[in-house]
């Protein structure tokens, strides 16, 4: 199937398959503060997932790939969650701004993200679109290759 593109397959899925290889790849820097640090002032304890470095950067160079420019505003709105206010009503907390623009930075040395001067914020370079699309041709493969059995 010629043309794959990453809004083929689903999101879940091309998620999981993209962060796997950016961590069987070993090339993304990854702070030393990512197993101790919460993703936003709305969670109580910090992810318990031990990858989930290599998730967020997966879904942010997703979110980047399907819109032209992202900047770190826009990613913290996406990744907020409802506060837990008690007896109050919940509200809407955005994310931690600084672990978005960490993995965007990460993003960056890997080649995958590069800053865009005229609107700001950040979008997909030429070899990481072309990654992302490879990536996107495996997982629908391995997903039909599921249905066939």
């Amino acid at each position: 199937m010629p043309g794959v593109s990453v809004r083929d397959v689903p999101a879940d899925k091309f998620i999981d398959a993209y962060a796997a290889f950016l961590k069987r790849q070993g090339k993304l820097p990854i702070p030393g503060w990512v197993d101790t640090v919460k993703t936003s002032h709305a969670k109580e304890l910090p992810p318990q997932n031990i990858d989930w470095y290599y998730v967020r950067a997966a879904s942010i160079a997703r979110h980047i790939y399907l819109r032209k420019t992202v900047g770190v505003g826009r990613l913290r709105k996406v990744h907020g969650c409802q506060k837990n206010r008690g007896s109050r009503p919940s509200h809407h907390v955005d994310a931690s701004g600084s672990v978005d623009r960490k993995v965007m930075q990460s993003l960056e040395k890997i080649g995958v993200l590069e800053q865009d001067e005229d609107k700001g914020g950040r979008r997909i370079t030429q070899g990481g679109q072309r990654d992302l699309d490879r990536i996107a041709q495996m997982t629908l493969d391995q997903e039909e290759e599921e249905e066939e059995e």
